[in-house]
């Protein structure tokens, strides 16, 4: 039989066995103490690594990985291993490859073992980003060279150095499978706070060919882990490497509770989640292996219920204080794409997670979720901004009016958001009462947008609330507020917006325009009055046009919004609107470049229209 290359064999969708941990068996069966640098012995002791992996293979495994998942400078330095990293990863995968050679098995495949660096990485440790691309490289460099199936990056407890070293990987060697697996700890979040969901969104726009979940816990923890990726990312290809249960010390040796019957069970319940490669992680032996494989090799494997229920919302939800998405988009100047998403008036939320899906999978960086616009009744925006977030993995920015909140209120919803791990907010006056379906709705206004952007920016992360009061914690919120670069009145919007500036507002959403020149021209004023240039971050609102009706309700009765007669025109007249809506939109988008930050789509319910917008900013940004 002829091996098939790595990424047709994951398209048959039949199970890959992995093998299981290296470091552990190397620990029983020699000397070496649990922290010794085991990539070393690659050269030291190269007929135990030797006999591991031929273990392995006889074990029934698919694919072996190569000793070096620690086999970087950093972590050879640290173990006085300097300069060695090209000789180390190549002797890795030379003992990997006379593994296969005689055990005369040619079908199985080598995986290059990479792991974290072991140095944190700016902002949050002393490593520059560019010493770290720099150190992946050396390793990656020395793994592909030396021939192997696949790249595993494994056991990263921080996902935002996984998508870094993938995206070295993908500048030095485009064409290499990728296998990228994450961890989990406490509440089963990454170490940067991230839920799985989110890790799984990320790492599948990433192009990883496989994404999953290992070391971190036992069997039944990884399981819950996996359910909750393969909800977020149907679509990847997955892969599930549980540690053998809690390490227990026994005699000064380092021993693992689960047993090889108790993984042959799980073998089948990763399956029936969705995990195409499946293997082991730290206190799995050859043992468990085999067990792995022989349950894989009966005719109909029964699923095991691991006792892990539905996913667990509030377990998701508990997001730490890493940077949002949003905020690091803002900091690095990267254009940002979101696209307004309106609760439904039904506690149904298919539709509308089939409709986010769709605009993930076109490219959008974040989900606006509105607040009762227009003053009607609808779910709560807590919600669905809570949903898209645990469940679909997508960013989201909730949008917080003042109206119909008293001061009480205001605070206390503030710290509901942030417990649920929302904290990109758009603080906004909301619409009032009287205009939509309960006009005789309460309709009180203890605050003005400028003030409440004070008081979760200078108050409440800080780790206070208005009355002074601690609140335990700084909260960590990211604050937009409302602009109108069209207004007639400019100078006043100035003012106002100077007062948002200055209580903190992080960024603006921008009302629709239908005439760019505007833009420069408030940039203009703006500098003329203050003596500085604009340089808060603006999301641009782009209302793709679907009808005539529609522009001609947009430019007469929506304040702040003024369409051109040559537009309304030019939709009038044509043979299909929405095409010509979508042409109009796009027209702008590249008239507005470079005087914005980011496009604010707001599809007005016609999603198919919003995902065409999204997809061609992702192209234009991709040239």
């Amino acid at each position: 039989m002829t091996k098939l290359p790595f990424r047709k064999r994951l398209k048959t969708g039949a199970p890959i066995l992995a093998d299981g941990a290296m470091g552990t068996v190397l620990h029983e069966q020699s000397s070496a103490r649990a922290d010794a640098c085991f990539d070393a012995m690659n050269v030291d002791d190269p007929n135990a690594v030797l006999a591991i992996h031929k273990a392995y293979i006889e074990a029934g495994a698919d694919l072996i990985e190569t000793n070096t998942f620690g086999a970087n400078v950093y972590k050879l330095a640290s173990a006085g291993r300097d300069g060695n990293v090209e000789l180390y990863n190549r002797r890795g995968v030379e003992l990997a490859r006379l593994a296969i050679a005689e055990s005369a098995n040619e079908d199985v495949y080598i995986a290059g073992s990479v792991g974290p660096l072991g140095v944190g990485i700016t902002p949050y440790g002393r490593l520059s980003r560019e010493d770290a691309e720099a150190a992946y490289a050396e390793q990656l460099v020395a793994l592909v060279k030396s021939g192997v199936d696949a790249v595993q990056f494994e056991t990263f407890s921080e996902h935002r150095e996984l998508l870094l070293a993938i995206g070295v990987l993908r500048d030095l060697d485009p064409d290499i499978p990728i296998i990228a697996q994450a961890t989990f700890y406490s509440e089963n979040l990454s170490y940067g706070g991230y839920p799985p969901a989110r890790v799984a969104n990320d790492l599948h726009k990433s192009g990883a060919d496989v994404i999953g979940v290992n070391c971190g816990s036992g069997p039944a923890g990884i399981a819950e882990v996996l359910r909750q990726m393969s909800y977020a990312a149907p679509e990847a290809v997955f892969s599930a490497m549980p540690n053998a249960g809690f390490p227990e010390v026994v005699g000064g040796r380092i021993l693992f509770p689960a047993t090889a019957e108790y993984f042959a069970d799980c073998a089948t319940t990763f399956v029936n989640i969705g995990a195409t490669m499946i293997g082991g992680c730290c206190g799995t032996t050859p043992e468990h292996i085999a067990a792995m494989r022989a349950a894989l090799d009966k005719p109909s494997a029964d699923f095991v219920d691991l006792h892990i229920g539905q996913i667990d919302i509030e377990q998701d939800s508990h997001i730490a204080d890493a940077p949002t998405e949003l905020s690091q988009r803002l900091e690095a100047g990267a254009f940002t794409v979101t696209v307004e998403m309106a609760p439904l008036r039904s506690y149904r939320t298919d539709t509308l997670l089939q409709e986010a899906r769709r605009l993930r999978a076109a490219g959008v960086d974040l989900v606006n979720v509105a607040d009762t616009p227009a003053a009607r009744m609808k779910m709560s925006a807590w919600a669905v901004a809570h949903l898209l977030q645990s469940q679909l993995g997508i960013e989201t920015v909730l949008h917080f009016p003042t109206r119909g909140r008293n001061m009480l209120r205001v605070q206390g919803d503030l710290l509901a958001s942030h417990a649920l791990g929302l904290r990109n907010l758009f603080v906004v006056m909301g619409d009032p009462t009287r205009i939509g379906d309960f006009p005789d709705a309460s309709d009180v206004n203890d605050v003005a947008p400028s003030r409440l952007i004070g008081v979760i920016k200078q108050g409440m992360n800080q780790g206070v609330d208005m009355a002074g009061h601690s609140i335990g914690m700084p909260s960590s919120f990211t604050v937009g507020c409302a602009l109108n670069m069209g207004a007639e009145d400019i100078e006043r919007e100035i003012r106002i917006l100077r007062k948002k500036m200055a209580a903190g507002a992080d960024f603006a959403l921008g009302q629709a325009i239908f005439e760019p020149d505007r833009i420069l021209r408030f940039h203009q004023r703006y500098e003329e009055l203050t003596g500085c240039a604009f340089e808060l971050p603006v999301l641009m609102a782009v209302m793709p046009l679907h009808s005539h009706r529609q522009a001609r309700f947009l430019h007469n009765e929506v304040p702040g919004i003024n369409i051109p007669d040559a537009i309304i025109q030019r939709i009038a007249t044509a043979t299909r609107a929405p095409q010509t809506g979508l042409l109009i939109a796009q027209e702008l988008l590249e008239q507005m470049s470079g005087l914005i930050q980011g496009a604010y789509i707001i599809p007005g319910g016609d999603y198919d229209l919003a995902a065409e917008v999204v997809a061609y900013l992702k192209r234009g940004a991709a040239q």
